[in-house]
Order: structure tokens, then sequence, then C-alpha cells
């Protein structure tokens, strides 16, 4: 991964969440991807807090989405590995996220595990 890739995709994410549009936020996942929150934990009243499959991902979308209709990210920082990124953001409430999502060979997130300052 380089720099401009990370920029890129991280521009392309937050836009797509602050859209609110499902089918643009799913484009950036892979179909096997496992996603890994304390909200998805808090949503789904499961301690595991992991979701997998883009079907399952879209269901946790779209419930977090409906119990947060004003959500809205403003990226801080990017940081990138050689397949993986870092996405460091604050959400309308001033809730700071870093969400570390790994690429898989199509260049989509297949895994993210995400980290919050609060909730």
């Amino acid at each position: 991964m380089e720099e401009q890739q990370a920029r890129r995709l991280a521009s392309e994410w937050i836009a797509a969440f602050n859209s609110h549009d499902l089918d643009t936020i799913l484009d950036h996942y892979e179909a096997d991807v496992v996603l890994t929150s304390p909200v998805a934990a808090h949503l789904f009243d499961d301690p595991a807090g992991t979701v997998r499959g883009k079907a399952a991902l879209r269901a946790y979308f779209a419930k977090g989405l409906a119990a947060y209709p004003d959500l809205r990210f403003e990226l801080l920082d990017t940081l990138w590995g050689l397949n993986s990124v870092v996405l460091y953001y604050r959400n309308q409430a001033g809730t700071k996220t870093g969400e570390f999502m790994e690429l898989g060979a199509t260049g989509k997130v297949n895994r993210v595990v995400a980290n919050y300052s609060g909730l």
C-alpha cells in the first residue's frame, strides 16, 4: 500500500459514511469481511462484537445508521502499512475512533477492528 492509495481509501470511506448510502459504504468491503467492534457488541447485545460477511455487515450498518441518524465523520488522520490502513476520525458527538482495516487481494477491506474513545 502506498500513501496515496491509503488517503484515497480513507477519503472515499468517510464520504460514503457521511452520505448514509449503504451500497456506497458496502462497496469498500469484500464478501467475507469480518468486523469486530464495541458498537457491534452494543447494537447486537453480543459481547463478541463480531460481524461476519457482507450481508451481516449491511444489517449492522443499517442498524447503526438508524440508531444514529445524524452520524457524521471527520477524518483526523490516516496511517498505512503493507496491506492495511488505520482511519482515525471523530464523529458528530466528538467521540474519536481508530479503525484498523486490512485489505484483501481485491484491494477491498476484509478485516476491521474498531477502537473508540467512548460510546
